[in-house]
């Protein structure tokens, strides 16, 4: 894999140790635990949980007060432990991000109480977190969400349904929101606890690349109201803000996925015999490599400037984070077909490293807002900048 990125002025030098040491942990452990293949996801999903906290990784998901390796979520650091573990295994990349994604909206704007009572043992992987945003008729128009919570003596009770859910099934704790009111301003959001009288799983997803996924339902959960994080009807301000921090970071998945597929392609070009040379000595392959390798760099490019401008300038990155989940998850499906065409028969062979690629690549152009979303939010925010300089 080429490193030279890491010398980029968007990182610091602690960041390239990052990676190098990651990376290092990765080529060692994943092997073993990924050893069983896709035949019980859930269990191998639970295991990496553990060995990532195991190996400290986990704390770079929660702020330091509470078990966390940082002060605060720091997003360049989320991308480069993202990117590193997509390189080597989709499941691994999967089961850190849910860890951080889950838990985000904890981490921002929850109470004290609920920090400590959730937030270290994310860090050590001993809780499984998830995200429950989507529903069956409310995806990226999260306004549009019908769950609700009713107020009672003590809190609330929860009822309705979401879909899509990431870590469904496997979860100790959910984060859900849910409506309190009309409108935008008229959603919330609390913590659920697997164990709660009322919470079941009516479905596991299947999908093209192997994750725990489910369709999670609420039958009058009854929840106290100290789970509740921030305000209530700020749910939807939680759940943008969660998103603008770890929207990057898929964008770091999509590039670790692209960057192995490279990798891939390029050694097979240098060792692939035909008419009479190698395949990478024909043009044609060569402008493919080629492609391919501006690609990779035009996606970190887009990746670590938004990290950097979160990270170090601490403003909202809602368009820089779009602009870097788009292209790199868009152009990394690219790589990926043009690494499949490069490898010929062996590029769509069950149980080869670019056949896995392709199917891994796909669902984030779904998730965490499709392509098309974030096309509608680099438009939205480029006429109001627009707007605002043309202002007298």
């Amino acid at each position: 894999m080429d490193r030279s990125y890491l010398n980029w002025p968007f990182l610091a030098p602690h960041h390239k140790q990052l990676a190098l040491d990651i990376d290092h942990w990765a080529r060692q452990s994943l092997p073993p635990l990924l050893a069983g293949g896709h035949d019980d996801v859930d269990a191998t999903c639970q295991a990496l949980v553990r060995a990532l906290g195991e190996a400290g990784w986990l704390r770079y998901c929660v702020p330091a007060a509470y078990g966390g390796a940082t002060d605060a979520l720091e997003v360049r650091t989320l991308a480069i432990i993202r990117e590193t573990l997509a390189f080597h295994s989709g499941l691994a990349d999967f089961a850190f991000a849910m860890q951080g994604l889950g838990s985000g909206a904890i981490s921002l704007f929850g109470s004290e109480a609920l920090k400590q009572k959730y937030l270290p043992a994310v860090a050590t992987g001993e809780k499984i977190a998830a995200f429950a945003l989507s529903e069956p008729d409310a995806g990226s128009d999260a306004a549009a969400i019908t769950s609700a919570l009713t107020p009672t003596a003590t809190g609330y009770s929860l009822s309705g349904e979401k879909t899509w859910i990431s870590n469904g099934g496997i979860a100790d704790f959910y984060c859900v929101f849910a409506r309190t009111g009309e409108g935008a301003r008229g959603v919330s959001a609390i913590v659920l606890d697997a164990k709660t009288e009322g919470f079941s799983i009516p479905e596991r997803i299947d999908i093209i690349a192997p994750h725990p996924l489910a369709r999670i339902a609420f039958n009058k959960c009854r929840i106290d109201s100290g789970q509740r994080i921030g305000a209530e009807g700020e749910g939807f301000k939680i759940a943008l803000t969660t998103l603008d921090i770890f929207r990057t970071t898929v964008g770091a998945a999509a590039l670790g996925f692209a960057r192995r597929a490279l990798d891939e392609a390029t050694g097979h070009a240098l060792s692939r015999r035909m008419f009479g040379a190698t395949l990478s000595d024909l043009p044609i392959a060569q402008a493919q490599l080629a492609e391919m390798a501006l690609d990779v760099d035009a996606a970190a490019l887009l990746i670590y400037r938004s990290a950097w401008v979160k990270d170090v300038q601490r403003t909202r990155v809602t368009r820089e984070a779009a602009m870097a989940k788009l292209f790199a998850t868009d152009h990394g499906q690219v790589i990926i077909d043009k690494a499949v065409q490069l490898l010929g028969g062996l590029g769509v062979k069950t149980g080869s490293k670019v056949e896995e690629l392709y199917r891994e690549i796909r669902a984030l152009r779904i998730y965490e807002g499709a392509s098309e979303v974030q096309k509608i939010v680099i438009a939205r925010q480029h006429l109001e900048n627009f707007r605002s300089e043309a202002k007298p």
